[in-house]
């Protein structure tokens, strides 16, 4: 078994980017590949088939090498409640809510986890491609490290480091982190890839032969700043794409504080002629066509933010103009009538109020729900199929839920209210079906839609992203780091 990770000098920096596209690259020379992140710190996750979560960076990442998910791609999850704490995932399932402080004192337990995935999955693939989180030199960071240069120093793994160059001071990144390792550490470290360059490579030549020189390692190669290039955010929300006609169907979707699973919404994001904004903290809340409210990992304190940012009188007349609204997972509970918490899951035990759209009531329970569903969408009366998953922690009961949605198998999903402006689901990727996506469009009152598949638009995109490393990293010198060639 042949491995080769890849860490970052900061969050955001290119790795899970890197990964996904090595994988793509070593995927087409024939290698059985397949991806893994010790550990992830994320609240964009994806359903496994063997019935536990992950990030869904490594849901791509295993898109990208052909490989089928399993919970051992990511076997610690962290998904962030709280500015102190998080809920656990380890192997898929989650083990309850830690603060930051104690979970230092849980490492020894997830650090078993994370090598007997290692384990598992080195037996079963020829090539492991890891992924860092964050930087191997936050020092505040390094007793007891599972994610970086602890990993890699146990597995005895190469190491490459990448940076961004669009943020600028790319050589001190890349010198500073190198010079804040261990000799140990430092060995491991066998090149570095500089990420997001925009220009004339000849001006950046000066700059690689004295880090080569300086540091005694080569340069692997510079990505160029692949302006469109449109693939699953591990964790952080993507900026907004600016509308280009005035007649866009205009769909606006509140950044909530803890939101969760964006990822659902890239085929509105990315399709032709929807105009699809996030709205942030103090922004104004503009008109649209079509508002929804996406998954949350803090129900209570989202839903005060919600209220605090005007974001239920903006629903209440927005709906009384005609509009349509939507809510996925979290956003569904938030519609109801209420929220109850009663053995703490988020925190002190309490109820709150929801926003009485909707007749039904949620209960947070401690076993959460991780399924991969079928089915169809039950108001169109034309068999369209519907494919994702449900990750919550709450059951919902009430008379709306009557006239459902979905039909996902044989049990009902969801509900569409009696005026027919709103429609609320658990369905994680309700949007990634194209006859799908199309319907809802349809009930949502786009007149002209486009037909698009966001399926094939990543396809298309890791393809695109495969081509760039190959034109532009040294593979050969890679495959070898890797043990590869």
């Amino acid at each position: 078994m042949s491995a080769l990770m890849v860490q970052g000098t900061t969050s955001d920096a290119g790795k899970s980017i890197l990964v996904a596209g090595l994988c793509r690259v070593f995927k087409r020379r024939g290698l059985f590949v397949a991806p893994f992140k010790p550990q992830n710190m994320a609240l964009n996750s994806a359903v496994t088939p063997d019935g536990g979560e992950i990030g869904r960076a490594q849901a791509l990442q295993a898109q990208a090498a052909g490989a089928p998910l399993t919970v051992h791609m990511n076997p610690v999850l962290l998904k962030p409640n709280t500015d102190t704490g998080a809920q656990v995932i380890i192997q898929g399932h989650s083990i309850g809510n830690i603060e930051a402080l104690d979970y230092h004192d849980y490492k020894p337990k997830a650090a078993k986890a994370v090598f007997d995935s290692y384990k598992i999955l080195s037996n079963q693939y020829e090539t492991i491609l890891v992924e860092g989180a964050g930087s191997p030199a936050e020092i505040n960071l390094r007793k007891g490290d599972i994610a970086n240069m602890g990993f890699a120093l146990r597995a005895n793994c190469p190491v490459i480091i990448i940076a961004d160059i669009d943020k600028g001071g790319v050589f001190a990144h890349l010198v500073g982190t190198l010079e804040l390792l261990s000799e140990e550490e430092q060995a491991l470290v066998k090149g570095f890839v500089i990420n997001r360059f925009r220009g004339d490579i000849a001006l950046l030549q000066d700059g690689l032969d004295w880090l080569e020189e300086y540091t005694g390692k080569p340069v692997l190669g510079v990505l160029p700043y692949l302006h469109g290039l449109h693939l699953d955010a591990e964790d952080a929300v993507p900026e907004n794409i600016q509308g280009t006609k005035h007649d866009q169907f205009k769909i606006i979707i509140p950044r909530l504080p803890h939101i969760s699973n964006h990822t659902d919404f890239e085929p509105l994001r990315l399709h032709p002629e929807i105009d699809c904004q996030y709205i942030s903290h103090l922004e104004n809340i503009p008109s649209a066509d079509l508002i929804i409210l996406p998954g949350s990992k803090n129900i209570g304190f989202d839903l005060a933010w919600l209220k605090e940012q005007g974001w239920q009188d903006a629903i209440t007349k927005h709906l009384r103009y005609g509009g349509k609204v939507i809510g996925i997972c979290g956003g569904l509970q938030m519609l109801g009538f209420a929220i109850h918490d009663p053995l703490g899951i988020e925190g002190e035990p309490q109820s709150h109020s929801g926003l009485d759209l909707l007749d039904y009531e949620t209960t947070l329970a401690i076993e959460k729900k991780l399924t991969n569903e079928t089915g169809e969408l039950a108001f169109t009366g034309n068999n369209i199929k519907v494919k994702g998953y449900e990750i919550h922690a709450g059951i919902s009961s009430g008379k709306a839920l009557e006239n459902p949605a979905l039909i996902l198998g044989d049990k009902p999903d969801g509900a569409v209210s009696d005026d027919n402006q709103i429609l609320v689901s658990y369905l994680h990727g309700l949007f990634d079906e194209p006859k799908a996506l199309q319907a809802l469009l349809d009930w949502a009152g786009v007149k002209t839609a486009q037909g698009f598949d966001i399926n094939i638009q990543r396809e298309e995109q890791l393809e695109r992203l495969a081509d760039a490393i190959e034109e532009n990293l040294d593979m050969d010198k890679i495959l070898t780091i890797s043990g590869s060639d």
